[in-house]
C-alpha cells in the first residue's frame, strides 16, 4: 500500500550558460597565457593556467548538465541527475591540483623573482576581469546545483586572480617590488582552497545520502506525527537525489487505514509547502495497539499529547 508522489519543481539546467562560459574561458585563457609569457607575470600566467583548468571544468559541467537531462530508464530508475554531483566532485579535486601548482610556482618565484612588465599585466588582467565577471554573472543566474557551484568556484577564482594581477601590476609599476606577484598568487590559492573544501564537503554529503543541510529531520518527523489520524512515524529517511531534488521515505502508523487517502494528501501538502520535499514515498501501517511502533528499530516520532 505504499504510495509514491513526485513533484517536479526544478528549473531548467544551466547548459547554455555553461557552453558560453566554456567558449569565453578558452578564448581568454590563450590571451592571458600569451600575455603572461610576454610580460613575465606569474599572477597572469597562473590565472591563465587556472582558466585553462576552468575550461576543462566547464566542459565537464556542461557535459554533466546535458547527461543529467536524460530520463529515467530500467537501468537508472532515478535518471542520470547524480552525474552532476560526480562532476562537481571531479572538478573540486581538479581545483586542489591547480592550487598545488599555483603554490609551488609562487614559492619558486619568491625565492627567485623575475622581471615583470606591469603596464601589460594591468591591461590584460583588466580584460580578464571583464570576461570572468560576465561568466560569473551568467552562471549565477542558472540553477544552483553542485555542478554549477563547482564551475562557479573555478570562475570566481579566475575573477579574483585577474583582480590580483591588476593589483600586482600596479604595485610593481609604482614601487618595483616584485614579490607582490607571487604573494598575491598565494592569497588567491588560499581563497580558492576554502571554497573548494566547502564544495567537496557538500558533494560528499550528497553522495553519502546525508540529510540536506536545509532540512531538520526531527522537525519533519514531528510535523508528520501531528497530522490527524497519525499515531507515529518511523524509518524516516531524507536525502538528495541530486542538487535541488530532495527525496523522502517513511513508515506512517495510522489509526484507521480507511482514512489513509486523506492523511496522505495532508502529508504531501505539508512536505511540499513547508519543507520543499518533492519526491515522497510513504508506507501506511495500522497502529494495532502500538505494535507497529514497538517493532520499529529506527528513530520514532510519536504524536504528542
Amino acid at each position: 500500500m505504499a504510495r509514491h508522489v513526485h513533484w517536479r519543481r526544478r528549473r531548467e539546467p544551466s547548459l547554455p550558460a555553461l557552453a558560453w562560459a566554456l567558449a569565453l574561458t578558452l578564448g581568454y585563457a590563450a590571451v592571458e597565457f600569451g600575455g603572461g609569457l610576454w610580460t613575465g607575470s606569474l599572477a597572469l600566467m597562473s590565472d591563465a593556467g587556472h582558466m585553462l583548468s576552468d575550461a576543462f571544468a566547464l566542459g565537464l559541467a556542461a557535459f554533466a548538465s546535458w547527461l543529467g537531462r536524460r530520463p529515467a530508464s530500467r537501468r537508472h530508475s532515478y535518471g542520470l541527475a547524480r552525474v552532476e554531483v560526480i562532476a562537481a566532485l571531479l572538478n573540486g579535486l581538479l581545483m586542489l591540483g591547480v592550487i598545488a601548482m599555483i603554490v609551488g610556482e609562487a614559492v619558486q618565484r619568491l625565492r627567485n623573482p623575475l622581471p615583470v612588465a606591469p603596464v601589460a599585466v594591468i591591461v590584460i588582467a583588466c580584460g580578464g576581469l571583464a570576461i570572468n565577471g560576465a561568466i560569473a554573472w551568467m552562471l549565477s543566474r542558472g540553477e544552483p546545483t553542485l555542478n554549477v557551484r563547482a564551475a562557479l568556484i573555478h570562475v570566481t577564482g579566475d575573477l579574483i586572480g585577474s583582480f590580483a594581477a591588476v593589483i600586482a601590476g600596479a604595485v610593481i609599476y609604482a614601487t618595483g617590488w616584485l614579490p607582490i606577484d607571487p604573494i598575491l598568487s598565494l592569497v588567491i590559492a588560499a581563497l580558492i582552497l576554502f571554497s573548494t573544501l566547502n564544495l567537496l564537503r557538500d558533494t560528499m554529503h550528497v553522495l553519502m545520502e546525508g540529510v540536506p543541510s536545509a532540512i531538520d529531520l526531527e522537525a519533519v518527523g514531528n510535523a508528520l506525527a501531528r497530522l490527524d489520524g497519525v499515531a507515529g512515524v518511523h524509518d524516516l529517511h531524507i536525502w538528495n537525489i541530486a542538487s535541488g531534488r530532495v527525496a523522502l521515505s517513511a513508515h506512517v502508523v495510522v489509526e484507521d487505514l480507511a482514512q489513509w487517502p486523506r492523511t496522505l494528501e495532508q502529508a504531501q501538502r505539508l512536505l511540499l509547502h513547508e519543507f520543499f520535499i518533492d519526491h515522497v514515498t510513504l508506507q501506511p501501517e495500522l497502529a494495532a495497539g502500538g505494535a507497529a511502533l514497538q517493532r520499529a528499530t529506527v528513530t520514532i516520532f510519536r504524536k504528542k499529547p
